[in-house]
């Protein structure tokens, strides 16, 4: 018999090992020797009160065996020879289109313009201690995209795009811990996913996938509105009439190449603004209740903030406990920070996005000019802004969260996860307004929710503009575009995605679109 309970744990019961056998007893009544095992299903932390408690969904399985294997069954199959499907990129829409392409008994060629996570190394170590970006190279371009060297979030509120558990068993099947299975808000690491990414690889390599590091796109030949060709920078073309876009919220070049061919495209609203980092111990403090140091039993505490500020959502995002602010800009003449967390979330800051919703249609009046394209040239502007104000180099523009919310300069900054280091700037008076103004009011309303939140020891670091596409590829009920047969606009480069498991969603749909 297998029994589905709910049973809370207090945190001082938390450490016994056999608590949860306890409490499934009592809560069954019934003897613990007939309690063969229990499978932990979901597992969170409520800590609105401060009695934090445990929250745990187990199956309790009596007088029987607890299954040792998964449910999920990935059917891979030698594809070598079979029909291709071209996949252009190779993050988690890309990998995950490209494994679903080998389930159904397609070929995935996949072309991504970065290296590999090995060889990738090195140009993260080149933007943060030398400032040079390589722009097919850096956080956002190469092998696993931009959640290779990140925080490895999992959260999702898109139930209804697909079958989230496929998504992380197949990580698990990758070699990602099961506690992703487990976990209310799971993440695996930004120092254990290129593992994970790389075994994606194998696997498609192993199965007669294949996938050209250091290959960028720079055109398609299309004939009867027909996908034909694809065209390389190094002058190779090749034949190809399914193709998957898997490009990122961040290959710019991509647009610009489409919107130059006349092929459709839409302005997307978007979200911009910067990246507030407090010292981790103060956002325990505030969300756990305690005076000091947090119980070893709990993690690094996150937050989740919004406030509605003259008609716009101002609003927290990609919130990285533990975590680190990274460089993410991909050319030269721009910053861009993003957050990502090691898998123990054990670094001494935390960092959140904190952006305001930008409305494509009534917010750009000044850039109508540029058509679609207008959110993209409005967010290289501020790209381009940052990277003068903080001093043309990769260092940020940074200031004190108060004292950008009183409208003062910074004679001094606290100290930074960020390795090309800080500049004090007036980012109060250098931010747009339509930004600026919001997010200083979404500050003092954050401190009035979290109270601690708002303090001189948090610094305000700008400029967080990559939070999605601000263009988006239709798509018709095939996934395919409307106007040009054989290509799937996917992921969040085609601006139907939010992270990495929806993104890993919406690759599956379109390989199985591609694919009929």
């Amino acid at each position: 018999m297998i029994k589905d309970i709910q049973l809370r744990v207090s945190l001082a019961d938390e450490e016994r090992a056999d608590i949860l056998i306890i409490k499934a007893s009592q809560y069954l009544d019934i003897s613990p020797d007939k309690i063969s095992g229990i499978k932990i299903l979901r597992k969170s932390i409520d800590a609105r009160k401060p009695r934090i408690v445990f929250n745990y969904k187990v199956a309790v399985y009596i007088n029987e065996p607890v299954p040792e294997t998964s449910e999920y069954i990935f059917d891979y199959k030698d594809v070598s020879k079979a029909k291709p499907v071209h996949i252009i990129g190779f993050g988690p829409a890309g990998m995950y289109a490209a494994l679903r392409c080998i389930e159904l008994g397609f070929k995935p060629i996949v072309l991504e313009r970065g290296k590999n996570v090995k060889d990738r190394r090195r140009d993260l170590k080149a933007i943060n201690q030398d400032h040079f970006v390589n722009e097919d190279s850096n956080y956002c371009f190469g092998e696993g995209g931009a959640g290779t060297y990140s925080d490895g979030k999992l959260y999702t509120r898109s139930l209804k795009r697909g079958d989230v558990r496929r998504i992380f068993e197949n990580l698990v099947y990758h070699g990602a811990t099961n506690q992703i299975l487990v976990d209310a808000h799971p993440h695996i690491g930004t120092n254990k996913l290129p593992k994970v990414v790389q075994n994606i690889r194998e696997t498609i390599l192993k199965y007669g996938g294949e996938i050209h590091f250091e290959t960028r796109v720079t055109n398609f030949t299309i004939k009867n509105n027909a996908i034909k060709a694809i065209q390389l920078l190094n002058g190779d073309e090749m034949e190809a009439n399914r193709v998957i876009l898997a490009t990122g919220h961040s290959a710019r070049d991509i647009y610009y190449l489409l919107h130059k061919k006349e092929i459709a495209l839409e302005a997307k609203s978007f979200a911009m603004g910067v990246r507030a980092e407090h010292p981790q111990e103060i956002i325990d403090r505030i969300q756990y209740h305690c005076s000091g140091k947090r119980s070893d039993l709990l993690p690094a505490a996150s937050y989740s903030l919004v406030q509605q500020v003259n008609d716009r959502g101002v609003y927290s995002f990609c919130m990285c406990p533990g975590g680190f602010i990274v460089p993410a800009a991909t050319a030269h003449g721009e910053v861009v920070v993003n957050g990502m967390s090691p898998s123990k979330r054990n670094n001494l800051f935390a960092n959140s996005g904190i952006v305001v919703e930008i409305d494509v249609h009534k917010d750009l009046y000044k850039y109508e000019h540029f058509g679609v394209l207008k959110g993209l040239e409005y967010q290289k502007d501020l790209e381009r802004l940052a990277f003068t104000a903080g001093g043309r180099s990769q260092a940020a523009p940074a200031q004190r969260l108060t004292d950008f919310v009183n409208g003062k300069l910074s004679t001094s900054l606290n100290p930074t996860s960020y390795q090309p280091g800080l500049n004090s700037v007036p980012l109060h008076s250098l931010l747009p307004k339509l930004i600026g103004s919001r997010l200083r009011q979404g500050f003092k309303a954050f401190g009035e929710k979290m109270r601690g939140y708002y303090t001189d020891e948090a610094n305000i670091v700008g400029v967080e503009s990559r939070t999605s596409s601000p263009v988006s590829i239709p798509r018709n009920e095939q996934l395919e575009h409307p106007q040009i047969k054989g290509l799937y606009p996917c992921g969040e480069g085609g601006g139907y995605a939010g992270g990495i498991v929806s993104a890993a969603m919406d690759g599956e749909r379109c390989a199985e679109a591609a694919c009929k």
